[in-house]
């Protein structure tokens, strides 16, 4: 990864406060430990907190990365893209501009340089994968709070779904991941259900 940082620079804090501010926004709750906070500022958080995780020397740009990977999602709602893959795909990649335009103004408003700031929305656009350490290391994060936190949730709101449908849906989002992240999804506490579907999926 690209120059490792010990200690959060000033201008680092900086970004993450934007950040927070703005997910702080999120109309949309939901409940942690009995209290109802944003959505997406509780997603960031997890990013953070897995990337500490899994990547404790992880690079000031990716932890810019994994805090924005979802800024502002709710501005971009899915009901205003046409239903089935094509449909989702450019909901997808609209999102993803959508969050790499977004910190790319809050980074340039703190003083990082061009080059930082075309790093950071590349791997929030999820260019490099298999190829950039960092986009890589964000894939794996990303993988691994999903399962962590919304996998349940995604097979309970799609019930209508049988198991061959789930597990090469799932099977994508693992494919993605390298070592790093399979050892860490193996580390998780997991109901056996969740266990099953992801070993079939693998």
């Amino acid at each position: 990864m690209r120059n490792p940082v010990s200690k959060q620079s000033s201008r680092l804090e900086a970004v993450i406060r934007e950040v927070d501010e703005a997910n702080a926004a999120d109309p949309r709750r939901e409940l942690v430990e009995g209290v109802p906070r944003p959505r997406e500022a509780i997603y960031a958080e997890r990013m953070s907190d897995g990337l500490k995780q899994l990547y404790p020397e992880a690079s000031e740009w990716l932890r810019i990365a994994a805090r924005a990977q979802h800024i502002c999602r709710w501005q971009i709602p899915r009901a205003g893209y046409p239903l089935g893959r094509e449909g989702y795909h450019a909901w997808r990649n609209a999102c993803r501009v959508h969050h790499a335009t977004l910190i790319s103004k809050i980074m340039a408003r703190q003083g990082y340089e061009a080059t930082d700031i075309e790093h950071v929305a590349n791997i929030v656009k999820k260019k490099g994968i298999k190829s950039d350490l960092d986009s890589q290391a964000l894939e794996n994060v990303v993988g691994v709070i999903f399962v962590q936190y919304y996998l349940e949730a995604f097979v309970s709101e799609h019930s209508d779904y049988d198991e061959p449908k789930l597990a090469d849906i799932i099977g994508k989002t693992l494919r993605k991941m390298d070592g790093v992240g399979y050892e860490a999804l193996r580390r998780l506490n997991l109901p056996p259900a969740t266990r099953q579907l992801i070993e079939t999926a693998s």
